[in-house]
């Protein structure tokens, strides 16, 4: 979930810090040192929201599993349709009211469902 696709950076998923990631040949180039400063610090602050992210993600699916385990002993199937689209619905209102694409946040929520649905599938196979 790197930032690195600005226009003209070519950092790649590495180097968000320090001045050598602005997308100039041999560093920072002519660029204002309070830019290079500020880019940085929006890096930094990027690099941390992404790792919230993923730690959240991993809460997140520390508790699906649980799901799917107590799914699998009451042999449960392992999608819920109707919750799923209640999931949905709820975080596109969630994105809009935040200010962020409600179709993007559905295209990522289906995302990890799938991912859940797969894992679930998973442990009902391995209670059998």
């Amino acid at each position: 979930m790197s930032e690195s696709s600005e226009p003209g950076d070519t950092r790649g998923t590495h180097g968000t810090h320090g001045t050598s990631g602005t997308g100039e040949a041999g560093g920072t180039g002519g660029i204002d040192p309070s830019v290079v400063a500020e880019l940085t610090r929006l890096r930094e602050s990027i690099d941390n929201i992404d790792a919230a992210v993923v730690h959240m993600l991993a809460e997140r699916f520390k508790c699906t599993q649980q799901v799917g385990v107590l799914k699998a002993e009451h042999e449960l199937p392992p999608a819920d349709p109707a919750r799923e689209a209640r999931q949905i619905a709820r975080l596109r209102e969630l994105a809009g009211n935040a200010k962020l694409d409600p179709a993007f946040a559905e295209k990522l929520l289906n995302f990890i469902i799938a991912e859940v649905i797969r894992h679930h599938e998973t442990i009902a196979d391995g209670a059998r």
